[in-house]
């Protein structure tokens, strides 16, 4: 392979704070929709993942849905259920014009795939360990979700959507990556609280790197040796090589940033501190350019296999794929879908 090369960041590239033009709420008002207002949760139909992880939220978000939207329809997923066999069943039993969803960021995204798939609204309640996508709409806890349904207030949100070699779409609502961040940061999350976080990043990192290899990429014309690849759904603000919580609602497009594989001191630099405090660490000669970024509507990653395997795409804390079938060279798409998917908001 030919040397990393420098991606250019095209100077449409967006830096204005998420919150520059929206209301109190954090969102903006230009993307604000009237939803049908559901009192009792009638014509509401929610899955529940009991299996999401670590709930953040306060009260037990069953009991409470049950309480306050008794007209509902809820359903608990059982072990090894399928959430699109679950979702036919209910809407070949009786019509969806709501699809709710408590778990975390897999789960919703799911779901949401299914409710574009419907034509019907999406309410999203938090209910795994980050609830990424959840709280970027402005939702904390059950009882702003079931505020916002009852009061009929919600966005228009973009997605994004992967496929595999041209192969069945899924939705994205945060971020599609291939390489080694979403294992860092998950390392990262679990030290942050013992150690802080820029500790934490330099000890994940220097972990997952340790035992990890380049991934060789052609992304569009050019050729490239990364540690990572993120894409996520709207321009984020961070400087950070990949940020993890989606910033942005709306915007038309990708927001794609390389961590290119020039050695593993400087990726770990790269992914504990980020771009802004790295950028001030190559200015002391500290650590050499190696990351990139840059905004498009869409992106085109062709990806060579490995003898050890193909590594295969994560999104919104899933893996695109089956990891017990070998897979070989492979072309990955991601485009915006702008206004795609409609979220019950506070």
């Amino acid at each position: 392979m030919p040397p990393s090369p420098r991606f250019p960041t095209p100077s449409r590239r967006r830096r204005t704070p998420a919150a520059a033009e929206s209301d109190p709420a954090g969102v903006s008002a230009s993307i604000r929709v009237e939803l049908p207002r559901r009192p009792e949760g009638e014509g509401l139909f929610v899955v529940m993942n009991p299996n999401s992880g670590v709930s953040v939220v306060r009260a037990d978000p069953e009991t409470v849905i049950r309480r306050r939207l008794s007209r509902a329809r809820v359903h608990v997923l059982d072990e090894g259920e399928q959430i699109r066999a679950v979702i036919a069943a209910a809407a070949a039993s009786e019509p969806i014009d709501i699809l709710g969803v408590c778990g975390g960021d897999g789960t919703v995204t799911a779901v949401a795939h299914l409710a574009r798939e419907l034509g019907v609204p999406l309410l999203a309640i938090p209910g795994g360990t980050f609830n990424h996508f959840v709280r970027a709409t402005g939702v904390e806890s059950v009882d702003d979700a079931i505020d916002a349904l009852q009061a009929g207030h919600g966005v228009s949100v973009d997605v994004a959507e992967l496929s595999i070699d041209g192969g069945e779409t899924v939705t994205v609502l945060n971020a599609a990556s291939i390489g080694v961040y979403p294992a860092f940061v998950a390392e990262r999350e679990t030290l942050q609280s013992s150690f802080g976080k820029w500790i934490a990043g330099i000890v994940a990192a220097r972990r997952v790197l340790r035992a990890a290899e380049p991934v060789d990429v052609r992304l569009g014309t050019r050729r490239a040796r990364v540690w990572s690849l993120y894409v996520g759904v709207d321009a984020n603000v961070p400087e950070t090589v990949a940020p993890m919580r989606r910033y942005r609602l709306h915007g038309g497009v990708l927001d794609v940033r390389v961590l290119h594989a020039r050695s593993r001191v400087h990726a770990v630099g790269s992914l504990a501190f980020g771009r802004r405090t790295s950028a001030a660490l190559r200015r002391l000669g500290l650590i050499p350019a190696n990351t990139s970024a840059f905004t498009a509507e869409s992106v085109t990653v062709s990806v060579r296999s490995r003898p050890d395997g193909a590594p295969l795409f994560a999104y919104d804390g899933e893996v695109l794929g089956d990891l017990d079938e070998p897979r070989g060279d492979y072309v990955a798409r991601v485009r915006i879908v702008p206004s795609a998917l409609r979220v019950y908001a506070p």
